[in-house]
């Protein structure tokens, strides 16, 4: 094995070892153990129960594409190797960074799925009591259950960087009304109403999510369409017509940046920041509190500029195990 090779292996072999020891005593089985650790080897690698999603990061490597596939098939021996994951649940992606997360609503290009060779013929999937497509699993969190694909999306469905934001939210759902704003596939809804909420309130402009959010409800078994409900509309128009003082609880985790055609006005979260946050100020009862978070790296606050009587930055009380250090969002909580 080549010395670049062993580096990459050794690596893997000490974060694994150490994250692995956090995640048993936890009772955590979806967990981020790599994040382009070593520059010669630009991956994310996140395990999801007994399967591997592998993200490669573009870049320019000076590689033609045979010497490519030649270093990303020797990657994967020695992630299969020191992680006994067998190749056909080795999920590998091809990504740009981007400037902040849920550039969701564009289908993601696959380079592989399950190894790099196309040739070989994919396994049947095995027949499941709830109905999934061929690139879809259930994975747990928390005694809750999720679907999560490597496969079709730029991201599998489940935030991982959001598992204690998302304990925090089941923790104040009792009896509670909560809005999940740009909900995506539905986690943070999933949590509140196994928590007791009276009411969850999920809104995305995406029905593809929506649908998504819906059958994680479904999974869970989360089935009374008077307390759960599911809207599909662009976010900023429906602020404007937030009922006042009604929601308890309100997670807001918006894209960085959006011009969707869907929507009638260009999202930029560092401009438009303190109106979102006032919006959903406004549709709070007294003492009702925003869980607010974004990717975007360069994020600064404009607290002077936001009506509430707190705001506290929480990112290093929602910062989980594997991400210590490499945390790329930011998590306020703000108090009417």
């Amino acid at each position: 094995m080549e010395d670049r090779f062993i580096m990459f292996r050794n690596r893997l072999i000490k974060v694994f070892r150490h994250l692995g020891r956090q995640a048993k005593r936890s009772s955590v089985t979806c967990y981020r153990i790599y994040d382009h650790d070593l520059p010669e080897f630009p991956f994310s690698i996140e395990i999801y129960e007994k399967k591997l999603y592998v993200a490669e990061y573009l870049r320019s490597h000076g590689m033609s594409e045979e010497e490519h596939g030649a270093w990303l098939n020797s990657c994967l021996n020695v992630m299969e190797e020191v992680l006994s994951i067998r190749t056909n649940d080795i999920f590998l992606k091809l990504r740009k960074r981007k400037a902040g997360r849920k550039d969701q609503y564009r289908v993601q290009s696959i380079v592989g799925q399950s190894s790099v060779d196309q040739s070989q013929s994919q396994p049947q999937p095995q027949p499941q009591p709830f109905h999934l497509s061929p690139s879809e699993f259930i994975v747990n969190e928390g005694g809750l259950k999720f679907i999560v694909n490597f496969s079709d999306y730029l991201d599998t469905g489940l935030f991982l960087d959001h598992r204690i934001t998302r304990q925090m939210i089941r923790e104040r759902s009792g009896g509670k009304k909560i809005l999940n704003l740009f909900c995506y596939t539905g986690s943070f809804s999933v949590y509140a109403a196994d928590g007791g909420a009276t009411e969850v309130v999920s809104i995305d402009m995406s029905g593809t999510y929506l649908d998504w959010a819906r059958r994680n409800f479904e999974l869970n078994g989360f089935n009374e369409p008077m307390k759960f409900k599911f809207i599909k509309a662009d976010v900023l128009q429906w602020l404007q017509k937030i009922p006042e003082n009604f929601f308890d609880l309100v997670i807001l985790d918006p894209p960085t940046f959006s011009n969707s055609k869907s929507m009638k006005r260009v999202l930029d979260i560092q401009r438009d920041h303190p109106e979102l946050i006032n919006s959903c100020l406004a549709g709070l009862e007294k003492n009702g509190r925003i869980y607010f978070s974004t990717n975007y790296q360069q994020f600064e606050l404009v607290k002077e500029n936001i009506q509430a009587s707190s705001v506290e930055n929480i990112t290093n009380a929602t910062t989980p195990f594997d991400f210590k250090g490499k945390l790329k969002r930011k998590s306020f909580l703000i108090l009417k």
